[in-house]
């Protein structure tokens, strides 16, 4: 498990494209046959991505933990962005097919990943923050998690936002995940574009052909810097920045954020005459 260190918005400010890339992105999420994981210090959100392939891969508990295992003091949420798969819970399996969501409570003791088809492996992407309370493992499809239409063909962002945990869908202790998608045509996300400086969050973006990108913005509203992102990158956005995107073509992205609550709208819109 690598690290990422909380930086703020004075050292930001000073950085070249190569340490914001060093600081904010993290490149390589889905390896076959590995379980990756970045340990950040915004509100110590864990980012992962583990990808079985031949063989079922078991949730490690890194020495940095200082944990007996993974989820002694912590909660994560696992959303598939690949093939059919399983994730084993303290024996319990549950299926997890493209964009379903599991969440894991507090206590878990084993949580193990397989795939259904070695070729077309499952890609479980991993949000984990810490927890004070227990709450139960909990599935949730897409089909039902009640998406949200929202954007405009003439703004270029229409878009469906699938919202899993949060305060009205899946419990947690403060982690809240979901997705959105773009619809043809349209490629920019998130705006107008806002700040919570109450929670961070993370991107991941997926979907995005080979040879397209995500132009991803960040930084103060003031003081904004892009981010050329690439297919299955993942985007590290501190509670100051904003976090904003605009693709060579459509794409799909998972947010995820934890902090002071639950409530998916407590967020401070920046006009788009502000930005700058």
């Amino acid at each position: 498990m690598t690290q990422r260190y909380a930086i703020s918005p004075r050292e930001t400010a000073g950085l070249n494209t190569k340490e914001l890339r060093n600081n904010f992105l993290i490149e390589s999420l889905f390896v076959a046959g590995s379980v990756e994981l970045v340990y950040t210090h915004y509100d110590r959100m864990i980012v992962g991505g583990a990808t079985p392939t031949t063989s079922a891969l078991p949730l490690p508990c890194p020495e940095n933990l200082k944990a007996q295992f993974f989820l002694e003091r912590r909660e994560l949420g696992i959303l598939n962005i690949g093939q059919a798969g399983t994730v084993t819970v303290d024996g319990q399996v549950f299926e997890l097919g493209e964009q379903d969501c599991l969440y894991v409570g507090k206590g878990a003791q084993e949580v193990i990943f397989a795939s259904a088809d070695a070729v077309r492996p499952a890609k479980f992407y991993l949000l984990s923050a810490p927890a004070h309370a227990v709450y139960p493992t909990t599935r949730m499809t897409q089909a039902e998690s009640t998406p949200v239409e929202m954007g405009a063909m003439e703004t270029a962002n229409e878009r469906t936002i699938y919202k899993y945990i949060y305060l009205q869908g899946i419990q947690s202790c403060q982690l809240v995940m979901g997705l959105t998608k773009l619809k043809p045509g349209s490629v920019w996300n998130t705006m107008p574009s806002h700040v919570h400086d109450r929670r961070m969050e993370a991107y991941l973006y997926f979907n995005l052909p080979e040879n397209q990108r995500v132009l991803h913005m960040m930084g103060e509203p003031q003081e904004t810097r892009p981010l050329w992102v690439s297919n299955e990158q993942a985007i590290l956005s501190p509670p100051w920045s904003i976090h904003t995107g605009c693709g060579t073509s459509n794409y799909t992205f998972i947010w995820g954020m934890a902090g002071e609550n639950l409530e998916y709208t407590d967020m401070d819109a920046v006009s788009i005459h502000d930005l700058s």
